[in-house]
């Protein structure tokens, strides 16, 4: 992997880490970020923006070529753990191109810049790393973004509920406890569910 300066359609400067040994058989090139804190989350999503070379359009490199890439995580309490060996990654997935480019999009300078996000969860240790192996495809990861998400402080019917993020399976709702707002009280503990995907539930029955 090498890490090249670009522009992007809107000629602003992008960085991207690229690959591209579709000629040359056995093919294994790890790309690892920093460490990522999960700042007490733990269910989080990655978000992949990329593009990837159709295998069609490269001349004599049909038998070694790919035209997928795989995404791994390694979860550790230790921030300055960097020689991790390949198999103590946890494999996330897959990952293939909604659209490829061609010799073509290369002369016309269109990117065609694909988006995946997966999610990786239940967490439990203080952060991870993440990995790209590329196998012998042609890539250049363009951006890596990783994020949770949280239901936001609000005030509902007199109570405060606090920001709150959401829990490690994708269909768990927390129930959090609200506090009265200055000169109220409660006839019961105000509650709300706070959704997977970060919207707050009222409580049936």
């Amino acid at each position: 992997w090498e890490e090249i300066g670009e522009v992007d359609e809107n000629y602003a400067p992008i960085h991207t880490y690229q690959v591209c040994k579709v000629m040359e058989h056995n093919q294994n090139n790890w790309l690892q970020t920093n460490f990522i804190l999960n700042q007490g989350a733990q269910r989080v999503f990655v978000e992949l923006k990329f593009t990837l070379r159709d295998c069609n359009s490269l001349p004599g490199g049909l038998g070694t070529c790919k035209e997928t890439f795989n995404v791994y995580y390694y979860e550790t309490n230790d921030e300055e753990r960097r020689n991790i060996r390949e198999s103590q990654y946890t494999k996330i997935d897959t990952i293939a191109a909604d659209e490829s480019f061609t010799e073509l999009d290369l002369g016309d300078r269109v990117m065609k810049l694909n988006t995946e996000v997966r999610d990786l969860g239940p967490l439990t240790r203080k952060g991870f790393y993440l990995a790209f192996q590329d196998l012998g495809a042609c890539i250049a990861l363009v951006s890596v973004r990783v994020f949770y998400k949280k239901c936001p402080f609000v005030v509902r019917n007199l109570a405060l509920f606090p920001d709150t993020i959401t829990g490690a399976d994708s269909s768990q709702l927390l129930e959090v406890s609200g506090t009265c707002v200055n000169n109220s009280l409660a006839d019961e503990l105000p509650r709300m569910h706070c959704s997977a995907e970060g919207e707050w539930l009222v409580p049936i029955g």
